[in-house]
């Protein structure tokens, strides 16, 4: 018996002895547009967007960005055209290839309703779907899951996951959602796994979140396995000793999270929307332009988008994935080499569902009149009227509810149409 077949075999009696015998899969429930997936990625710690969707046809970007200018189309490490005004950055090929294919929408001096430079707070404020900060312990995206369409349950399971160590802000609430987080301990051996069973087994509650938290564990897995057989078919030596370099660098545990996400998404029994972060975004000093560290950062999340899609497989045709940030950076760069705390920023929504190859933006202009407080990307788009149109079009929440329950403070914030195929 695999070590797979003896967990399902252990979960299962476990229940049963709890009285609770039911399947050891997670169970979720069906939205009324059950083909749509949704994936949110918060990039924590502001995000440069003058670096990651570069105003090359600004005439003041180049002055305003120094030695953090990137060169025009064409030009050594030049940025990958999008139109006649904005590039990206030459590190997200993923999300160029993307654009020319029609999958990725860019918006520009976009923000949430937040005017301050706390971290702390922007997070709140882009999670809690208010326009201040700690209005609410709940999330919008948890809200929103309360009023999607679901059909064919007797009661609301989880249409949500969120993977990493805490359930963040966005995905808490009174709607249910299932939970994984990628272990730091050692796999327990099938001893000491049966004595935990046999504990919690008399106590309906532990037995059913022992038996939640295996199915997880499998579903993750068992994505982590078939993308590594994947690999060692397709790659050579060669490209696997540079995957195996890329893990030692740190990003083994961000490809972990993504391909659980895939894993759960593409099963037919599975959640339909998933959330998790990526952190490391606060370039104060040393940010670098075409290449340094924001540069690694934006390969690693274009190389991660990637992987999203080719783990998706077809159920990427139904995927909305929006990568957003809870606030941007200054427009001119600090003493450090770097930037500081701003407000206007990028935003992303890549997907085969996407009605993309498009940048929408109300570009205010970088001149030192238009600048927000004299220093930052002026906000011209409501992130909100993103989320909101996304929420609408892609999984169907109604507009009563968008306005009362997901985000109650937005009547200024149209729903942005037309984001969708």
């Amino acid at each position: 018996m695999s070590n797979i077949d003896r967990r399902k075999f252990l979960t299962t009696s476990a229940l049963a002895a709890g009285g609770l015998l039911m399947s050891s899969r997670l169970t979720f429930a069906a939205a009324a547009n059950t083909s749509s997936r949704f994936v949110f990625i918060i990039l924590r710690g502001a995000l440069d967007g003058l670096t990651a969707v570069p105003p090359y046809g600004d005439p003041d970007y180049a002055r305003l960005r120094d030695e953090l200018a990137l060169g025009v189309p064409g030009s050594a490490n030049g940025v990958l055209k999008l139109d006649n005004t904005f590039g990206l950055h030459p590190s997200l090929a993923f999300l160029g290839d993307s654009y020319k294919a029609g999958e990725l929408t860019v918006f520009h001096a976009v923000a949430s309703p937040y005017r301050e430079r706390s971290h702390f707070d922007g997070q709140d404020v882009l999670e809690n779907g208010y326009a201040r900060a700690h209005a609410v312990q709940t999330g919008w995206l948890n809200r929103a899951l309360a009023a999607v369409p679901v059909e064919g349950a007797v009661s609301r399971k989880e249409l949500g996951v969120a993977l990493g160590q805490n359930v963040p802000l966005v995905m808490r609430g009174a709607a249910p959602v299932a939970s994984w987080s990628p272990s730091k301990l050692a796999a327990l051996d099938d001893d000491t796994l049966a004595r935990i069973t046999d504990l919690y087994a008399k106590d309906p509650l532990l037995s059913k979140r022992l038996a939640d938290a295996l199915a997880a564990d499998a579903i993750a897995s068992e994505s982590q396995k078939s993308a590594m057989d994947e690999s060692s078919d397709t790659e050579s030596p060669d490209m696997l000793a540079k995957r195996d370099k890329a893990t030692q660098r740190g990003g083994a545990r961000y490809v972990e999270v993504i391909r659980a996400a895939a894993g759960f998404l593409r099963r037919d029994d599975g959640p339909q929307i998933a959330v998790f972060d990526a952190t490391g975004w606060d370039t104060h000093a040393n940010e670098g332009a075409a290449q340094g560290q924001l540069s690694y950062r934006l390969g690693a999340l274009d190389s991660g988008l990637r992987t999203l899609k080719d783990q998706l497989g077809p159920v990427w045709k139904d995927t909305a994935v929006l990568i957003a940030t809870e606030f941007g950076r200054t427009a001119a760069t600090n003493g450090t080499r770097g930037t500081d705390h701003g407000t206007g920023a990028a935003a992303f929504l890549l997907g085969g569902a996407v009605h993309g190859g498009r940048v929408i933006a109300d570009w205010p202009g970088l001149s030192a009149r238009a600048l927000y407080q004299g220093r930052d990307l002026n906000p011209t788009l409501d992130l909100r009227s993103v989320i909101k149109g996304l929420l609408a079009d892609h999984l169907q929440v109604p507009t009563a509810a968008l306005e009362s329950s997901v985000f109650p403070d937005s009547a200024s914030a149209r729903p942005l149409p037309g984001l969708f195929s």
